[in-house]
């Protein structure tokens, strides 16, 4: 026979049994982070101080997150479909470390699911946020120097040109920033008397379209407005300005450390920091702070870098002026 005392306790374990298994049932399931990036290679394109901010409120990919990934790879035009992607999947959060164009996407895919950008440029001209301290809405970010730099290249660009020389400016037209800073590298050119000849490419075969234009004319200069998709073709860039003996400058640190001549754009160290404060602020959202009341962080820390080796090979002797004012020079 069994025991009062023992039927009463299998009692309460029964009764106990299925509240455990009811409060497990509503234990909610991780979140999930809808990611658009670049590149279509693998997750690890994802930066890792993006991960780091992530980490220190508290969230780790496939431990207590997860992580949903697409890829633009160079197409804008697949953005929309991207976006609405995640939108149907109900992810917690989307975040575009990438583009104005892949944060303005977001935006107009959904006014309910939080996004976190990271951009170059002026999240309120572009219409993004109703103002940096009160971003409004269901978006907030990350801001760094973009489109503003272009003119500055420009004029770096022509300390090592000939009087009259022609430079080349490639340009994305599926960018939402390009107008705004062709007009600005427009007016940069008429100040200091350069002859500015504007090429477009939003694809491979533009590129291709474009190098062979520049190939049958006497171009002295190349630049490239700011933009994610000109930042993948770095190394097509650099090997056919050194077939044309052609100077260029470009938006990019690591260009100028891959052989490009010189690169003028956003500190190393501020763009790793604005990843990690992007994590930080979709950590914080994921525990369910606003976006609304995150406000859009902002970065204005430059860097300029030359590589006197991809000068030497070009024939060019770069002023000390220049030199002086120079962030990192490449022997």
């Amino acid at each position: 026979m069994i025991r009062r005392r023992e039927f009463i306790a299998g009692l309460g374990s029964a009764a106990a049994w299925p509240l455990a298994v009811r409060a497990q049932q509503r234990q909610p399931a991780k979140p999930v982070i809808g990611y658009i990036g670049s590149l279509g290679d693998n997750p690890g394109s994802l930066p890792r101080f993006f991960r780091q901010g992530l980490s220190e409120t508290g969230y780790i990919e496939g431990q207590n997150a997860e992580i949903e990934y697409r890829w633009v790879e160079g197409r804008n035009d697949r953005l929309p479909a991207l976006v609405r992607d995640l939108v149907d999947r109900r992810v917690s959060v989307i975040v575009t470390l990438l583009s104005t164009a892949a944060a303005l996407a977001a935006k107009a895919a959904t006014q309910t699911i939080p996004i976190v950008f990271r951009i170059g440029g002026d999240p309120v001209a572009a219409g993004l946020v109703a103002s940096l301290n009160r971003p409004g809405g269901n978006i907030t970010g990350v801001t760094t120097l973009g489109q503003e730099l272009g003119p500055k290249r420009l004029e770096l660009l022509r300390q090592l040109l000939p009087t009259g020389a022609a430079v080349v400016l490639l340009v994305n037209p599926t960018n939402p920033n390009a107008v705004i800073e062709t007009k600005q590298i427009q007016t940069a050119a008429d100040f200091l008397g350069v002859r500015l000849l504007i090429l477009y490419a939003s694809n491979p075969s533009d590129i291709e379209a474009a190098f062979a234009s520049i190939s049958r004319q006497d171009i002295g200069g190349f630049l490239t407005t700011a933009d994610p998709f000109f930042g993948q073709q770095r190394g097509q860039f650099v090997a056919f300005v050194a077939r044309q003996a052609i100077p260029a400058i470009y938006q990019l640190r690591r260009v100028a450390q891959a052989g490009g001549l010189m690169s003028y754009g956003v500190a190393s160290g501020s763009l790793n920091d604005a990843y990690r404060l992007a994590g930080v602020y979709t950590g914080r959202i994921l525990k369910g702070e606003s976006p609304a009341d995150l406000p859009v962080q902002r970065s204005t820390r430059t860097e300029l870098v030359i590589n006197l080796k991809t000068a030497e090979a070009l024939g060019l002797t770069i002023p000390e002026t220049l030199l002086a004012t120079a962030d990192e020079v490449i022997q």
